[in-house]
């Protein structure tokens, strides 16, 4: 009679355990129902499901197995599964799956514990964990004892099942993560997670640190009056056109030289850089749509490789700005309106589309692509985005993708 059993093998990592416990097996006409192995600071946990061809191969191969385990120093566990046993965990197949996302500059046993609680909470099980991250140093160490914290720590959950509240269970992993000071993204696990093609950027706030017509306005002297529209605009309490249009107008009369010399102090955000060189290097499509400027889009552009740009002309006449923009103004529906524009030339699915942005005009882009990632953005903006990222830099976006 055929048997199943779980063998679990633990002990010191080296080179060539799998291997040696692997051949055994295969000498014992053994089949593989399901393997797994996790190495945590150089301690190994081998677990494998398998069907042997009768009970007297069990006893031969148990035997075969401990020994081999004690040569090299390993514990081995042996658990028979009954066939009721086995056809429930089989049908457990065909339930959803989703991954949760776990980041922090470092993650603590209370941020764990209250994932893993919220997800219990929600009928979800756990199918497995996992560190995206490198390998954390201590506190005393990171950086060289620089001031800014620029560490990165993930671990991803594996879920299996379907959440009994999807839209109160994304509330609580928000409330979790202003709380806790982390972030939390929750996505289905499909072919599209796993396929996305296009990125699409925000410009100020997002790739870069600054909202250029700030700068723009303290250079004409005009800088309290600006920024006051800007915030009010980037909560979603002004109409995006018409105030981006009164930003502009205070502008008239500045000297067009100022622009070099704005662009070549702009501050890349945290990770951009390390985000575009490593998508460039997977074959993504990256694009920067703006209610900002071409002139500092261009650059960016040329500085990072990006394939497009998209933003407003700034209307130039003899040396200086006119307080005018030339063609349609870059809000947020023309926003998603590019986006679209540029899937559709690329030939991919919305859902393979990336959008990262920090303000209220960025909602529309953010809630039609596959990914909408919210970037250190405005309250009300995280709470409509599918994702937010507020703890890690722009380069935090690729563990959403799964990259290690």
């Amino acid at each position: 009679m055929r048997e199943i059993l779980l063998i679990t093998i633990a002990g010191p990592d080296r080179p060539g355990i799998s291997a040696r416990i692997t051949r055994i097996l295969a000498d014992h006409a053994v089949n593989i129902l399901d393997i797994s192995q996790a190495v945590i600071h150089d301690h190994l946990s081998l677990g494998m499901l398998i069907e042997t061809p009768s009970e007297q191969e069990s006893a031969l191969l148990m035997k075969a197995v401990l020994f081999a385990a004690h040569e090299i120093g390993m514990t081995a566990r042996f658990t028979p599964i009954s066939a009721e046993s086995y056809q429930h965990w089989v049908a457990g197949h065909g339930k959803p799956r989703h991954i949760v996302t776990l980041l922090a500059r470092k993650i603590t046993a209370e941020h764990i514990a209250a994932v893993s609680g919220l997800v219990a909470e929600n009928g979800l099980n756990i199918d497995g964990l996992t560190r995206l991250s490198g390998r954390v140093p201590l506190e005393s160490e990171q950086n060289g004892g620089s001031a800014r914290d620029t560490r990165k720590a993930c671990v991803e959950f594996s879920v299996r099942g379907e959440p009994r509240d999807i839209n109160g269970m994304r509330a609580e992993f928000l409330r979790l993560a202003n709380e806790l000071n982390v972030d939390i993204a929750f996505q289905k696990d499909n072919a599209f997670r796993r396929n996305r093609r296009v990125v699409c950027f925000d410009m100020d706030s997002t790739l870069i640190e600054h909202e250029v017509i700030d700068e723009l306005a303290m250079a004409a002297g005009v800088g309290e009056q600006v920024a006051a529209i800007t915030e009010r605009a980037m909560n979603g309490e002004l109409d995006f056109i018409q105030s981006f249009q009164a930003r502009v107008a205070l502008l008239k009369g500045l000297d067009a030289g100022v622009l070099e010399g704005i662009a070549a102090n702009l501050k890349l955000s945290e990770g951009a850089e390390e985000l575009i060189r490593t998508l460039k290097a997977l074959g993504y499509k990256t694009a920067i749509l703006s209610g900002g400027f071409t002139y500092f889009g261009h650059y960016l552009q040329q500085k990072l490789g990006i394939d497009y740009v998209h933003a407003n002309e700034l209307e130039i006449v003899d040396g200086k700005v006119t307080g005018n923009v030339v063609g349609r103004v870059v809000d947020g529906a023309r926003k998603a309106e590019l986006l679209r524009e540029i899937a559709q030339k690329e030939g991919v699915n919305l859902e393979q589309v990336i959008a990262v942005g920090d303000g209220a005009n960025d909602l529309p882009m953010l809630g039609i692509a596959g990914l909408g990632i919210a970037f250190r953005a405005k309250p009300l903006v995280k709470q409509n985005a599918k994702q937010a990222i507020s703890t890690l830099g722009l380069d935090g976006i690729l563990y959403l993708l799964g990259v290690r």
